[in-house]
């Protein structure tokens, strides 16, 4: 099974029941996702749960109780790898959400990659 997808689907279904939290196992990159995540507003935040080798996601909501994370889509998969140069990375929902690139210099979003010049491996889109 691909430990990314299960970390989306983790997060989109503990948005679409509202959850205040989620936990994940622990890996370097899905932290690394996370902490994109955070830094784009999408999250709260993050807690390491050092024991049990896996980390609770604190997922954010509007005033209203509605989520801020609308959408989360797997891209580029094991089966089927998804790769861009600089000049096509993807603007998803016009610059409203972000695309997280798998780059030479590690993990970023798809407009810091740009602002880089760097493509690379779309791992996901988040609106």
């Amino acid at each position: 099974m691909d430990p990314i997808s299960d970390m989306l689907t983790r997060i989109r279904n503990a948005v679409f029941v509202r959850k205040p939290e989620v936990i994940i196992p622990f890996s370097r990159i899905k932290f690394e996702i996370a902490k994109i995540m955070e830094n784009e507003k999408f999250i709260s935040g993050m807690e390491v749960l050092e024991k049990e080798k896996q980390f609770k996601v604190f997922l954010k909501y509007e005033a209203d109780k509605s989520p801020v994370i609308r959408n989360l889509k797997r891209i580029s998969k094991p089966g089927k790898r998804v790769y861009s140069p600089k000049d096509k990375l993807p603007k998803v929902l016009g610059g409203m959400g972000i695309a997280i690139v798998s780059t030479s210099q590690g993990l970023m979003t798809g407009k810091d990659a740009q602002k880089k010049g760097l493509g690379g491996e779309i791992i996901c889109e988040i609106y």
